[in-house]
């Protein structure tokens, strides 16, 4: 596989680094330049990224250059089977369940050694796209020390997924996130999504804020962005035309909670 790393622009590159975290798990750290909140005394804010199904974690450069100098650190992994870590098995989409309960498993042993990068775990949120976004999630339904969350273009709503011939119902069962709301701590919550994605449905995601709105001793702190239309691929992949819209909104909704 070639070296991703290499061909991420200079600037980025510049504040980055690649690291095997965990349980050896491919891992991009940016850190801000000269710490930008508050100097090299001070850990890093930072949010804590996975990618969609057959992507990688240098995808989007630009989300972790913009986050960077808004003076917040990022770490991005490469999900199982994915990236680094890629097999021909792994990027099946019958594999989606089992990657992500993979994943859900690794993610506090990688969260824990990012300390040693000056990263805050005090103030850390947690974010993904697509299949990145519903390991999020479900990792949201245990006990965590997160203070906010990103979706995008995913799913807290499992059953309503166009890709449920795929899903195993055992596992379905055991993960969804829809039926584990009882485990669910509430904290502010931004999900982006397209009302015509053609991959995850929106009225599925749309049901599941509804749940947590529901729930919430203050409903205003889960926030979602809707775009009628993005032109985006499939509606699906990256916002299209929208995409400056919701990056700047995500940086927004950071500074607001990580502060």
């Amino acid at each position: 596989m070639p070296d991703l790393h290499a061909i991420l622009p200079t600037s980025l590159r510049a504040i980055s680094r690649i690291a095997r975290l965990g349980p050896d798990v491919p891992s991009l750290i940016v850190r801000p330049v000269g710490n930008a909140l508050g100097g090299p005394e001070r850990k890093i804010p930072f949010l804590f990224w996975m990618h969609g199904r057959t992507a990688t974690k240098e995808l989007d450069p630009g989300r972790y250059l913009r986050l960077a100098r808004s003076g917040i650190g990022s770490c991005a992994i490469d999900l199982p089977g994915h990236g680094e870590r890629r097999t021909d098995e792994g990027q099946r989409p019958e594999r989606i369940l089992d990657n992500i309960e993979q994943a859900i498993e690794e993610l506090d042993a990688v969260i824990i050694e990012l300390a040693d990068h000056g990263f805050d775990l005090s103030r850390m949120a947690i974010g993904g796209m697509s299949m990145g976004g519903m390991v999020a999630i479900a990792r949201l339904c245990r006990p965590h020390q997160f203070r906010a969350a990103i979706f995008e273009a995913t799913s807290g709503n499992w059953t309503a997924q166009h890709q449920r011939q795929f899903f195993d119902h055992e596992a379905t069962a055991r993960l969804d996130p829809l039926t584990h709301l009882d485990s669910w701590r509430e904290i502010p919550v931004l999900a982006v999504h397209s009302r015509l994605d053609e991959w995850v449905r929106h009225e599925g995601q749309a049901a599941f804020l509804a749940a947590l709105r529901d729930r919430a001793e203050d409903p205003t702190i889960i926030e979602s962005l809707d775009f009628d239309q993005t032109g985006a691929p499939h509606e699906h992949l990256g916002f299209g035309r929208c995409s400056n819209e919701a990056r700047t909104r995500e940086i927004e909704f950071l500074g607001r909670w990580l502060a």
